[in-house]
Order: structure tokens, then sequence, then C-alpha cells
């Protein structure tokens, strides 16, 4: 990860501008820069991943213009020989390099063209105004505001953005900004014919489609790391990565000391496939220490980003104070894609196809927010192959009725396309654990606990009241907003509603995120 910002007014106030900036340093503790353009400042702080020589740093400069970016750019190479050909010539191995050269060719329809994970603030000599644009997925972060004066500032994380702005927003995915407005380039749930390929050709296509995706994100001049639960998704992750590279692999799992669920799991994907494994054990004194400071880093009140933010946070901390490890493989997005425990039931293909387009556009809120915050805060960068845009796009293609639970087996697609000898048939089969749960049970229990200490009924009551948006609904929810108000007070609209099942469903209306509380867990807690 990096942290860019960008304050797009002459008159920015330099010094008010770094303060916010370095609350992001951990982003990018290698190297730090900031530069008046004439007309704004840009400032960048460095974790190299790719092109580690001091030539990669940015702002870049070309022409006139001027540009920082938070992003991999997948494919780069070949596209760089081509601008090569033009006669653009590179000081450095950083992907993020071509993206001047690209924007004098092409302009703003350069996004559109992009293969990549970024977000990226631009300024443009020749109008003397400024650029912004972030994934159609939103893996990397964006947020921005307006000064009193009404000028934009962009930065990479809304705790940049405290005290230089009175509203905060993220940055929509799959827009760019240009002269005031908000355009969009590509809405990656958008479907414009329906894919009816026969169940063994969907398949097939999901197999290499994701095979591609974990490739592409296995380059990398820093030291890897893979991120293992013992689910289906981050051992598939794990699985295919160690094949692709022919050699043992750095696995990490963690688990609550007492009734860690996934612990087993993870260490049977592990020796399957022979990676060089780490468990990380937590306690309840572990979790309740952290919390403020796992609130504080993600920047949400939501509970469910914050439950399954606990064991990540602390495993990722680990990695950090312990290993070399600099890029860590995960694998979230793959609910979103083919179905939630609560998706089961879904009342038709409609629907179901309604509520992942619903939940790919809310990602960027929620657990692409949570990958994305844990690790980077530990100053490492996070890899996501389920958000693959040539495989999110096909997903999103297929009949709905063919994602729908219609096998008594969720995520049977994926699941189906991946059989043979990646991974043991108990874990590519077993049914999906939450990972606030997969952690352990206790774990949950232990905040809930602890947030029903912090109030009475009647001060919990008086409480609530106060909030209008996002109105806290139990004890645990009232704890995590106080917490969230201390750090970003009046900025709750960052974060549309909590996450839930979808209430309108026939066995979804319930009163807790977790998919403990559906009728058809079962299995999943074991």
């Amino acid at each position: 990860m990096c942290s860019i910002m960008g304050y797009c007014s002459p008159s920015a106030d330099h010094d008010l501008f770094k303060e916010g900036f370095d609350r992001t340093i951990s982003r990018g503790p290698d190297d730090s820069r900031i530069i008046d353009t004439g007309f704004g400042l840009l400032g960048f702080h460095r974790l190299a991943i790719m092109g580690l020589t001091g030539e990669g740093m940015q702002p870049f400069s070309l022409c006139g213009h001027t540009l920082v970016c938070n992003g991999e750019i997948y494919g780069f190479r070949k596209m760089k020989k081509k601008l090569e050909e033009k006669g653009y010539t590179f000081k450095s191995d950083s992907d993020c390099e071509i993206l001047l050269p690209l924007y004098k060719e092409y302009g703003t329809d350069m996004f559109g063209m992009l293969d990549a994970e970024y977000a990226l603030i631009l300024f443009d000599g020749d109008t003397r105004s400024y650029i912004a644009a972030r994934d159609p997925i939103g893996i990397r972060p964006l947020y921005y505001g307006y000064d009193k004066d009404g000028a934009a500032i962009f930065a990479s994380e809304a705790k940049n953005l405290v005290g230089l702005t009175d509203k905060i927003m993220p940055f929509p995915p799959g827009h760019y900004y240009k002269d005031g407005e908000f355009i969009c380039y590509r809405d990656i749930t958008a479907v414009s014919s329906v894919c009816t390929d026969d169940t063994e050709e969907v398949c097939r296509n999901i197999h290499d489609k994701l095979v591609e995706g974990i490739r592409k994100r296995l380059d990398a001049d820093a030291p890897l790391g893979f991120l293992l639960s013992g689910g289906l998704d981050s051992s598939l992750v794990c699985a295919v990565s160690a094949r692709i590279l022919g050699r043992p692999i750095r696995t990490f799992a963690i688990g609550m000391s007492e009734d860690a669920i996934d612990l087993k799991y993870a260490k049977e994907v592990a020796d399957y496939i022979g990676s060089d494994h780490t468990e990380v054990i937590i306690t309840k004194e572990d979790v309740l220490h952290a919390l403020p400071d796992v609130i504080k880093a993600l920047g949400t009140f939501d509970i469910t980003t914050i439950r399954a933010s606990m064991g990540m946070y602390l495993l990722c901390r680990a990695i950090h104070e312990k290993t070399d490890v600099r890029v860590l493989m995960t694998g979230e997005i793959s609910d979103e894609l083919f179905g939630y425990k609560y998706t089961d039931f879904a009342p038709s293909p409609e629907a179901f196809q309604k509520e992942s387009v619903k939940r790919v556009h809310e990602l960027h809120m929620y657990d692409v927010l949570r990958a994305d915050r844990c690790i980077s805060v530990n100053s490492m960068e996070a890899r996501v192959p389920f958000g693959d845009l040539d495989f999110v796009s096909y997903v999103m293609g297929v009949d709905p009725s063919k994602k729908m639970n219609i096998y008594n087996k969720g995520k049977y697609l994926l699941r189906h396309a991946f059989e043979g000898d990646y991974l043991p048939h108990d874990i590519l089969m077993r049914e999906k654990a939450a990972f606030s749960d997969a952690v352990g049970h206790s774990m949950v229990d232990y905040l809930k606990e602890y947030a029903e200490g912090c109030y009475s009924d009647e001060e919990f009551e008086e409480k609530r009241k106060q909030y209008t948006h996002a109105a806290p609904f139990t004890k645990e929810s009232l704890l995590y907003r106080e917490i969230f108000e201390k750090y970003y007070p009046g900025q709750s609209e960052m974060i549309t509603d909590f996450w839930m099942p979808n209430k309108e469903w026939e066995g979804c209306d319930v009163d807790d995120p977790s998919a403990r509380v559906l009728s058809n867990y079962g299995a999943s807690g074991v």
C-alpha cells in the first residue's frame, strides 16, 4: 500500500496538509514527499512493492503533468513496451510510471483501459486542473471533501481529511473526477448480456479466470505472504498460488485461545499444500485492548466489519512485527459474487442478482475496507484475486439461476470449478463460517459482553437517540459508534448503514449480522 493526498487549491496550507497526510504514514513508511504544483499540493507516502529503487518514488511528472497513485497496474510491462515504441522513456520499474504517458496519449479514456487496483490524483499542467480516479471495485481507498472555499481535497483515508473539511465521503468506485463532476467510466456489475453457458463451461471459465487473476497478483518485487483461514476462498488462493509458484508459500492463520474453529482447517490445508505455516493465538484481553485501535484504523462503526477485523488486524500486526512480508494475498469478494449464507433465502434469481449488485457496489465500505485497513495500517499491501476485473465481470454475467443454492451446497460453482487435487475434498466442500466466528465464537461473545457492561438499559436508550443516521440498535453498536465518533466526529455518512442480511427476505429479518443467527447456519460453526 501507499498513501496519496491532494489539495486542489493554490492557497492550501502546507503545514495543515502535512499534519493530515502524516496520519497514514504507516501505509507508506519507506519514503515521503509533498510537492507544490503551483496550484495545490500533492503528497505521497511510499511502500515499495514494484520497482524498489529510489527512481520509483512519486510524484511522477511529465510535460507539466504531475501524478500520485496508490495502485497495482497489471500487465503494465506490455503497455510500457508499447509506450516506448511511441518514444516515451522510463526511469524506473514502477508500474505506476506508465500512467502519465497513458494520460498524454488517451486522456481520461485511459481509466477504462486499466486492469488495475488503484486510486490516483493527477494535476493537468495544461488546464491547471485536477483529475482523480478510483478502480471499479474500490479496492484501493480514496476519500474526498471540500474546504470552506469549495476547493476539493482527496486522500487515501478519511483520517487524512479530519479537520480539513466538514464532510468526508468515499470516492465512488469506477468513477473519475474532472471539472467538479464525478463521471462513471465503468460499472463492474453491469451485464450487457446474460451468460447462458452450461454449468460445466461456466465452471471451466471460473477456474481459468480465477487462476489468471491469482497469477497476476503474484508479481511483486517484495516478499509475499498468504492469509489462510481454512475456509474455501483463502484456501483456494493459497493452493493455486503454491501450484503456480512451484515452491512452499508462507501462510498465516489466527484463532482464539479457547475455541478457534478454523485453525485446524487452516493447518490441514497448509499440510496438504506444503506451506510454511504460522499460527497466531489471541486472547480475550488482546481483543478488547485492540478494539479502539481497530475502529480508528477502519474508520467505521459497522458491526460486521469491526468483528471481522479483530482477528485480521491482530494477525497482520503479528506478521508485520515478526516477518519481512510486504504483500498479503487474501480471499475477499467471493461471497458477494457467489453468495452468503443468507442468500440461500433469495426468493428468485432476480433477487439474488440484485443483492449481488448491491453488495459489490458497497464492497468498498465493508469487506474491502476491512482488508485494506487491517493490512495497510501494518505497512503491508493487500492483493485480492477474487476482485480481478475480468473474473468479477464474468461471474456477474452468469445466469443468476445457476449461482443460487440449487445444489444444496452454497457457492457450488466455485467449488465444482476446483474439484480435483487442489484441496482436500472436505475443505473444498466445507460449509462457510463467518470470519468473526471462525476465529472463535468466544471473540464475538466477549465483545458483546463487554458492550453490555458499558451501558445500563436506560443509558443505552438515551445515548442512541442522539444518532439519526445509522442509529445504533444494540449496546455493541452503540459502543462502536461512540469510539468511531471520537476519531471521526460527525462523519458517519461515509458508511451507508450497517451491513445486514436482506431483511425483506423470509428467514433474514434478524437483529444481528452474524450468519450464526440464521436457521441454515448448521455445520458452518464447527
